[in-house]
Parts: C-alpha cells; structure tokens; sequence
C-alpha cells in the first residue's frame, strides 16, 4: 500500500472527531488492567465521542507499552509517560492539562470504579453542575466488596475530615472518580497542588473559595456506584498516603501557607530529634564514647535518617534512585550542616538580645528547617 492509500485509508476508517469529554486515567503498574477498562468506558460511553489518556508514571511492568499498542488500534488513546515524576495528584495534573476536551473525568485504573456512571456524570455537568462526584457513601452507593472493614472505617474518617474542610454536604469527598467542567479547572489549576493523591479534595476547596470570592456558588452533584474489587495488581494505600493527605488537609486549612512537603519536612525533622538523642544517649553513656565524637555520630545518624525518611514521604514523587541517591545525600548532608550554623548563629543573636533561652532556640531550630527545605528542595530534590 502506498503513503497516498494508506493516507487515505486512514481518514476513511479514522474521520476525527473532537472529544466531548476526556478520560484521564493515572497509573502506575497497571498492565493487566488498562486494556480491560478501555473497553468498558468505551460500552459505557456509547456513541460520546471521548478520549483516553494514560498518564503513566514510568511503571516498570511496562504499562505504558500496553497503552502505546492500544492507541494503534484506537485513535482516541493517548499515553503520556512520566519520567522522575511520580504521584496521582500531578499525573492527573498533567493529563487534564494536555487535553482541550471541555469536559473531563477521572477513574482509576484498577476498575474499582463502575464507569457505567460516566454519561450521568457527564448529562449533570452539561445541566450546570461544575463537578459531578462518583460516591460509595451517597443514595444507593457503597464500597461493596472493594475495602477491607479497617480501610472502610479510615475512608469514613478521612471522608468526617474533608466534610469538615470543604463545609460541603458531600458524602464523598475523598473520592478518585469525579467529572467536571474544564473552565472551572483552569479557573484553579495555578492554586492547586502537584503533592499527594487525593486531587478532588484539593479541587473542590480550591474551586469553592474561588467561586466565593466572587460572590458564586459551586455546584457539585454526586452519583451513587457500588464500588467493587481490584481486578488485577496491587493496591497504592500505604501509611505515607495517609500522612500526606493529613499535610494536605493541614495546607489548606492554612490556605497554602505552609505547604504539604514543609510540613511533611517538619515532621521528618520532628523524628530526626528523637532519633539524634537516641543515639547521643547511647554512644555517650552506654558506649562512653568522648561526647563530641557522640555528638558527631548522633548528628550523622539524624540526618541520614532524615534524609531516608524525606525520600520515601516527603518527595516520594521525586524519589531519587541508583547513583543520584548516594549524590543527593551528600547535598543533603552539605545543605543541614549549613542549616546547622545557620540555627546556632541565629539563636545565639536573639539569645544575646532577648536572654530567653526557649525563644532563640526554638526560632533558631525554625530558621534551619526552613534553611534545609528550601535549599534541599532545589539542590537534592529537583
């Protein structure tokens, strides 16, 4: 076949057509699944012409590749692989930001979601509302067989604390499926943050004092689904989820004041005190180590712990790895021994000038960890 007959071909079997609404699907380690839900979203969407955009975080099972032969096949599936990036609020970020459909939605790639929901979803955004919400707590819905009972009671929880947050009557706040209008989007996506991954709870505040603020109110509609087991993989729940949605509830609670990686930074350091005299006591009474070579040992300790603990929690969506790891503490060790000095020189000053010991400590512990994550933040995780 020639380029002119394949040209051709192409455009009669292919016609483009603009979507009406795309669907943005974050992944990681996902292979199995992907596929499967393509071909339920596209039943479920009938004749509504959509666009299904992977945003995959470099998986290593090679969900991309999966992805990548699916849209030789469909012309309306895109993959969008993410290299040194990693976390479901930015990935998501990132595939709303690469599409120009006026209408989007959301769904993991696990198939815990019913996409069967999608065109109500999307007939409640077209009548007015600016977010429609998938909810498991709402009318008809529940989590079905898809949570655990201590993961069902941690979702209730989570859902009482982002009630309390967003003063919405939403019966699900911290749900992953939602669709809404594009415009409202790119109304807040400057406000909105890239950490975490819970992106619908940063929305919604986000969007609500937006529309506050100028005298509007949003609307937000929900719809009921059952939601059902994982197919295929694992789950991405884990403890540093959890704390990271709590620093986001944080965050916004302070209205962007103190971001969820300066706090997540904080409580690091918080750990890494009681991990410094931990091994202080020990070198020193128990191993009658000189003090100042325990001093030494203990301030090393502290800061390769914080520097672990900040690479898992903290910039788990930057996490360094292979050679850039062992390059990334030495900065780290480089930025907290200026950071250091900086304490005990800024403590000293106000302690020279104010004779309240408390007060130039606990100033000068401040201006090192705000020392440490701005500078770390630039020169170890960038």
């Amino acid at each position: 076949m020639s380029v002119i007959q394949f040209e051709s071909h192409k455009t009669s079997t292919q016609a483009w057509v603009a979507p009406q609404l795309a669907v943005i699907v974050p992944s990681y380690n996902e292979r199995d699944n992907v596929a499967l839900l393509y071909e339920k979203v596209t039943t479920a969407l009938g004749g509504i012409p959509f666009e299904f955009i992977v945003v995959d975080d470099n998986s290593p099972d090679g969900t991309v590749s999966v992805v990548r032969e699916l849209a030789q096949q469909h012309a309306n599936v895109r993959a969008i692989r993410r290299i040194g990036r990693r976390g479901l609020s930015s990935a998501v970020i990132e595939g709303i930001s690469s599409t120009s459909a006026p209408y989007f939605a959301v769904i993991d790639a696990d198939l815990q979601h019913d996409e069967a929901i999608l065109p109500t979803m999307l007939e409640m955004a077209m009548a007015g509302d600016d977010i429609v919400v998938g909810t498991r707590y709402g009318g008809e819905g529940s989590v079905g067989a898809g949570l655990s009972k201590a993961r069902e009671a941690g979702s209730r929880f989570a859902t009482l604390l982002s009630g309390i947050l967003t003063g919405q009557g939403l019966s699900d706040p911290m749900s992953g499926f939602f669709l809404m209008r594009r415009d409202v989007f790119d109304q807040i996506a400057p406000s909105l943050s890239d950490e975490g991954f819970k992106i619908l709870l940063d929305i919604i505040v986000s969007a609500d004092r937006f529309h506050a603020l100028r005298g509007k109110r949003l609307r937000i509609g929900e719809v009921p689904y059952t939601f059902r087991p994982r197919h295929a993989g694992e789950s991405k729940m884990s403890p540093i989820v959890v704390v990271q949605f709590l620093g986001l509830i944080v965050s916004k609670l302070t209205r962007g004041l103190l971001p969820t990686s300066f706090l997540l930074f904080g409580l690091v350091g918080g750990f890494g005190v009681i991990v410094h005299m931990g091994t202080l006591w020990l070198a020193h009474e128990r191993l009658s180590l000189d003090f100042v070579w325990a001093q030494t040992l203990a301030t090393l300790v502290a800061m390769t712990f914080n520097f672990v603990l900040n690479n898992e929690l903290t910039y788990a969506n930057r996490k360094l790895r292979g050679w850039r790891y062992f390059t990334g503490l030495l900065t780290f060790y480089a930025v907290c021994s200026i950071g250091a000095l900086a304490n005990v020189s800024v403590a000293s000053w106000i302690y020279a000038f104010d004779g309240q010991f408390y007060i130039a400590g606990l100033l000068g512990v401040l201006m090192s960890v705000v020392f440490n994550y701005s500078v770390t933040k630039v020169f170890t995780w960038r």
